[in-house]
């Protein structure tokens, strides 16, 4: 009989923020800044430096820790020199001990002046593209703000394709004026060239962004809800039937080839965030959780690096309800679930004594939850109210 502690580690993440693009998307509320030179080299010394002095403050505070993912996001990260990336790489592996499935993935616009640098940032290092791609609609593209079109969409997927063994591409679906049928003939298109993995999410209006105040006046509609429901319904169909099956609400990869990096995110683990405006969690030896955040504004994360050596906020402790509350929101838009090992791992019991008996048993009942020995699910129908299905949890 094994009498050995199940252990659960769902990995420990790095993520880079490199907050600079060329152009700001109408849609986007990212914390990136259009900047002009953003891709100098003396701003990118810059932020290399304050990056290393990070790292130097991650390392002490999580020694001995073995890194399972990289990720460079944005912002644009593709702008930066591939050389800039290979440093970055290099004092990672001089801090912490390195999965042997390390995962680096590198965000990158599709434009060709980016794609030329394929092969130059697979040779600093990183094994896996992300790629902006967001339609493959010339007339969406243009409404997007994208700064390419379909042609060199298709090209930049070639050339990751070529260089890149797993590599990702994003699509935007419930666009204006977009049809469900539309929309299933451009997943058709998109679902050949995706390789293992592909990344659809629904636009959303977000404060701050170009397209707010377009649609507050009513000069950009969205397909209403019901139409929104059905271009959910097609997309998880289209994508099924090409063996992209949903791993995560917006997430669809073949066997294998899900990002490892997020997968850390929503199984709860640890993760350091470097650069301005960067998230991370990070778990203590005494069981402790903690939430870091740094400044947002590149010029106050760079000025607090140079004064101490991080451009951090205080760190903020997780209690036991926040840490429920994040396991359920995140783990939930998983199809894998939330697992009751890593409940029992993390809270010493079962994943039933951490819900309320009573809304459990209403949820389920309506088709909207599945409890198992092995984890708690949304089935289809409460990931599409995942919303809702999470208020009631919550």
């Amino acid at each position: 009989m094994n009498t050995q502690p199940e252990v659960w580690s769902p990995g420990f993440g790095i993520y880079l923020h490199w907050p600079f693009c060329r152009s700001k998307c109408p849609y986007c509320d990212f914390n990136s800044h259009v900047a002009p030179g953003a891709d100098a080299a003396l701003d990118q010394d810059l932020w290399l430096r304050a990056c290393l002095a990070e790292l130097c403050q991650g390392a002490a505070a999580t020694a001995g820790r073995t890194v399972t993912s990289v990720f460079f996001g944005g912002g644009t990260p593709s702008l930066l020199a591939p050389a800039t990336v290979a440093t970055l790489l290099d004092a990672i592996a001089g801090h912490w001990p390195l999965a042997p499935t390390l995962e680096v993935t590198l965000e990158a616009n599709p434009t060709s002046s980016e794609a030329a640098g394929f092969a130059d940032v697979r040779a600093a290092g990183v094994n896996r593209l992300s790629l902006g791609v967001q339609a493959l609609d010339d007339h969406a593209l243009r409404r997007l703000g994208r700064g390419h079109d379909t042609a060199g969409a298709m090209a930049a997927i070639g050339l990751a394709a070529r260089h890149f063994d797993r590599f990702s591409f994003d699509l935007i679906y419930a666009r204006p004026g977009q049809t469900v049928s539309a929309w299933r003939q451009e997943l058709a298109r998109a679902a050949p060239l995706a390789g293992g993995h592909l990344s659809a999410y629904q636009l959303t209006i977000e404060p701050g962004t170009a397209f707010h105040p377009l649609h507050a006046r009513g000069a950009l509609t969205l397909p209403d809800d019901d139409t929104a429901a059905d271009l959910f319904e097609a997309t998880q169909e289209v994508l099924e039937a090409h063996g992209l099956s949903a791993y995560e609400i917006s997430n669809h990869a073949r066997p294998g080839q899900e990002c490892r990096h997020n997968l850390t995110t929503w199984r709860c683990g640890d993760g350091l965030g470097i650069g301005p405006g960067a998230h991370g969690r990070l778990t203590l030896p005494d069981g402790s959780r903690w939430a870091t955040r740094n400044h947002r504004t590149p010029e106050r994360w760079l000025a607090d690096v140079e004064r101490h050596g991080h451009g951090a906020l205080p760190a903020e402790p997780l209690d036991a309800t926040a840490r429920r509350e994040e396991m359920l929101l995140l783990g939930l838009r998983l199809t894998e679930g939330v697992s009751r090992a890593a409940v029992r791992a993390g809270f010493g019991c079962d994943l039933p004594e951490l819900l309320c008996a009573t809304t459990l048993a209403r949820l389920s009942a309506g088709g909207f939850l599945i409890l198992d020995d092995i984890a708690l699910r949304a089935t289809p129908a409460g990931r599409q109210r995942l919303n809702a299905v999470l208020a009631a949890l919550v």
